[in-house]
């Protein structure tokens, strides 16, 4: 599997290497994934050979970039260079059994089934049709534009008028829209959600609200990943120390809804097949430290990992304190 890294130098120059053990593998003639792309759909050949035509010389220490040093900072895997708001950022919910679970016990304490736990077992029933037939129609929802998709290394905000923030480990696929409107699947890679799950417990028709935060993905994003099982580990560190962490598993196998299922359901709106626009979504996590009882503070480390995806991905938070501004509309 090819692994590609967006990353820029002190002086803000860009760089898209690929990942090979401790060194970076500069691109020649391409300072993001999206002008890569591009360029590969155009020349009518597939994302890893096109990339290994155009490795340059240049090598870069991966823990030098990595940990920030030099700086070095690791970018979100995908942008759009010319309108952060032509990147859509959305997601399947309720694809994993524990996702279902917490959401249950959120919204109904005694066990009474929810319109969250139904959604969850109409996918078990129908989230993985044969192949050419179109499934169950999962749970989907809108995160926001790349105006707040975040890299590894760069801080996850919780905004003064936040219940609270949280993390959702899950892997993301990465899309473009090519020149005749298909979805054209780049990548996938590890991503961190992040929600306000204290406004979501209020009232479930606050989900929509809550989703609308900051999130992650990177370091690296995976051309041709394998989806099919994927474990992983979530951690929270605190003051140098971990204070919470479960193991993890994603991947078809671990899911309701197949990853065609649920490619399908996003795509099949025509808004969403706008030639040139990029896409992440994400597929849904199995672990929360909000079920827990965990409450995020400023300072703390969220770390997610999947094995084949390569470094994990490393968010501070910082909680913003005082009252939330009152924002006004003045008439034109």
């Amino acid at each position: 599997m090819t692994r590609l890294i967006q990353v820029a130098d002190a002086a803000g120059v860009r760089r898209v290497c690929v990942v090979d053990g401790d060194a970076l593998h500069t691109i020649d003639g391409y300072a993001s994934v999206y002008r890569l792309a591009t360029a590969a759909l155009i020349a009518d050949i597939p994302l890893s050979p096109f990339i290994a035509n155009h490795i340059g010389t240049e090598r870069v220490a991966y823990d030098a970039v990595y940990d920030g040093r030099n700086g070095w900072r690791v970018l979100p895997v995908i942008d759009h260079p010319g309108d952060s708001a032509r990147l859509l950022i959305s997601g399947t919910g309720l694809t994993h059994q524990r996702s279902a679970d917490q959401r249950q016990a959120m919204h109904a304490p005694d066990a009474t089934p929810t319109d969250s736990l139904r959604m969850y077992e109409w996918g078990v029933a129908g989230g993985r049709p044969a192949a050419g037939s179109i499934g169950a129609e999962p749970e989907w929802f809108y995160k926001g534009t790349g105006d707040l998709l975040r890299g590894h290394g760069e801080a996850l905000v919780v905004p003064a008028f936040a219940g609270d923030g949280g993390e959702e480990p899950e892997i993301a696929g990465v899309y473009l829209i090519d020149r005749q409107g298909n979805p054209r699947r780049i990548g996938m890679a590890i991503g961190n959600e992040f929600a306000d799950h204290v406004l979501e417990r209020r009232n479930y028709l606050y989900l929509a609200a809550s989703k609308l935060r900051n999130c992650s993905v990177g370091p690296e994003l995976v051309i041709d990943a394998d989806f099919s099982d994927v474990h992983g580990e979530v951690a929270i560190e605190r003051n140098g120390a971990v204070l919470w962490s479960r193991q993890i598993h994603t991947g078809e196998w671990a899911m309701c809804h197949s990853l065609a299922n649920m490619e399908h359901h996003h795509f099949k709106h025509a808004s969403h097949r706008r030639i040139g626009d990029v896409h992440v979504h994400f597929f849904g996590a199995d672990a929360f430290s909000f079920g827990a009882g965990i409450a995020l503070d400023s300072g703390d480390v969220l770390r997610v990992q999947f094995d084949g995806f390569g470094r994990a991905l490393r968010n501070a938070i910082v909680v913003e304190g005082g009252a939330p501004p009152l924002i006004t509309v003045q008439p034109v």
